[in-house]
């Protein structure tokens, strides 16, 4: 009897709850009142749901239809230098990769976007290979201007443009940018379809895109995703605030068009992040602001001018934002500075942390090149930077890159606790000049131990300077540790080259 009772109260509870249910006099039903809703049929006793909003995917079909046509295929030719294994073992032999490509090739780099494998060498000496390759390009003026990537036509002698009416139109580059792998293609033709440049500084992370290409060779190929994220900054590619996208991109989708919700191209596919050398869900396309700025100067001049501050950067993690006394492990960190350059003019110093430039946040130490790279020659930038525990601003006139991008190191190595563990001593005076390092600076790490050496800090790294502050001998090194916090971060020298160090003491 119990049992009886207590299902149908439940059941009222549950429309009560739903909202299915009246009530009388005080907010309360009887239960013969309950009976009786109980037994009506279900469609009159449950109130019909409010129908959630609607929301509207993109047209894509209409999308391909109206810009597929000015979406085109490249091809190209050209000769690559192949020879045969002679035990080379210098460094740049070593940089041929394992199939032991010229890093000189014209096709290196194409190989290298998409992780295409490549043929074995065979033979002695080195000799000319003919070479293919395809990629993806879009038509943005009736004319006959094509935009694609500058991998994609790099060192090819030959480039033909495939319509999708099947016309072939033999292309005239017009000139490349490997800064920001931007190139411009001329074909002879009039009244071509084009597309519609949009703004992508209008994507939001989430908002749905399209790309068309020519994976693998297989053209017009539509493929839809979503925006994964904005403003990334990849190894080799400083200049370019990339897009990631989702959506599927193969070796031939290089160079064709990423399109928003709307139809506008608003980014060229340009790079995959992948381990097969096939899609794993990992896009990155090149702004379209970024490629209109590049095309109007190689249409004007014929050439393109970057922009350069003269400093080499890295990231700030959080073990340098400790040593720093950084409320947040944000912004570049300053890790040598050209003496000739726009910032040693401007005042900027070895472990700097540049907060903003011209009021945009440089979080990531990626976010300073990739803005300076898209600054003219001679503009004017005020910077704020951080400076022994406070913020100060400065100005700087940006110089010309002249084929110099700025430099980024990086420093991911695990750190470990307690003491600093360095064994140190100056340097002889053939030491310094061999190190590069003026007479009665520095100190030479004989030995290494601890923290230290769980950072990635070795014997014969020279130190320059213990959380920005340049140390020249002991003494100093134990004054700087006297006043360091959990972690410090280590100026030192290797083989020609400067970068902070983060070490964390407890």
């Amino acid at each position: 009897m119990n049992t009886l009772l207590t299902s149908p109260r439940r059941l009222v509870l549950a429309l009560v709850a739903a909202g299915a249910l009246g009530a009388t006099g005080a907010g309360l039903i009887t239960a013969h009142e309950a009976r009786a809703q109980l037994a009506m049929p279900v469609a009159a006793a449950v109130a019909p749901a409010t129908p959630a909003a609607a929301v509207a995917l993109p047209d894509f079909s209409s999308i391909t239809a109206r810009y597929g046509p000015a979406v085109v295929n490249i091809s190209v030719s050209g000769m690559r230098k192949t020879g045969g294994d002679d035990g080379d073992n210098s460094p740049a032999a070593r940089q041929r990769g394992s199939q032991g490509m010229d890093p000189n090739d014209p096709f290196n780099e194409f190989f290298r976007r998409f992780g295409i494998p490549m043929p074995e060498r065979g033979g002695q000496g080195q000799r000319g290979m003919p070479m293919r390759g395809e990629g993806s390009g879009f038509i943005i003026d009736a004319n006959g201007i094509v935009l694609t990537n500058a991998h994609v036509v790099k060192g090819a002698s030959d480039v033909t443009v495939k319509l999708t009416d099947r016309r072939e139109f033999r292309a005239k580059v017009l000139g490349a940018d490997p800064k920001t792998d931007i190139a411009v293609l001329k074909i002879d033709a009039k009244n071509l379809p084009t597309v519609k440049l949009g703004n992508s500084r209008d994507l939001k992370v989430g908002d749905w895109v399209l790309a068309i290409g020519s994976p693998f060779g297989f053209e017009n190929t539509v493929t839809a995703g979503v925006v994964s994220a904005k403003g990334r900054s990849l190894p080799e590619d400083s200049y370019v605030p990339f897009i990631q996208t989702d959506a599927a991109v193969n070796p031939g989708n290089s160079g064709g068009p990423l399109f928003n919700a709307a139809g506008e191209v608003v980014g060229i596919n340009s790079q995959i992040y992948s381990r097969s050398g096939g899609f794993q869900g990992l896009s990155f396309a090149i702004p379209i602001e970024v490629a209109t700025r590049v095309e109007q100067q190689i249409v004007a001049t014929g050439h393109v001018e970057h922009a350069r501050l003269g400093v080499a950067v890295q990231e700030v993690n959080q073990t340098f934002a400790d040593s720093f006394k950084l409320p947040r492990p944000e912004g570049a960190l300053v890790a040598s500075v050209d003496a000739s350059g726009p910032a040693a003019k401007a005042g900027l110093k070895v472990g700097d942390v540049i907060l903003k430039v011209n009021g945009q946040p440089i979080v990531a130490s990626g976010d300073l090149p990739a803005y300076i790279g898209q600054r003219d020659p001679g503009d004017k930038v005020q910077m704020e930077v951080w400076r022994q525990g406070h913020a100060e601003t400065l100005a700087a006139t940006l110089g010309n890159a002249n084929d110099k991008a700025a430099k980024l190191a990086s420093n991911d190595q695990a750190v470990g606790k307690g003491q600093l563990g360095l064994t140190l001593r100056p340097l002889q005076p053939d030491e310094a000049k061999a190190a590069g390092v003026p007479k009665g600076q520095g100190l030479l790490i004989e030995d290494v131990r601890g923290p230290a050496a769980m950072a990635g800090v070795q014997g014969g790294d020279v130190l320059l300077a213990v959380n920005g502050t340049p140390v020249k001998d002991v003494e100093q090194v134990r004054a700087a540790m006297a006043h360091a916090g959990k972690s410090v971060a280590l100026l030192i020298e290797r083989d020609g080259d400067k970068i902070f160090v983060p070490v964390r003491l407890g």
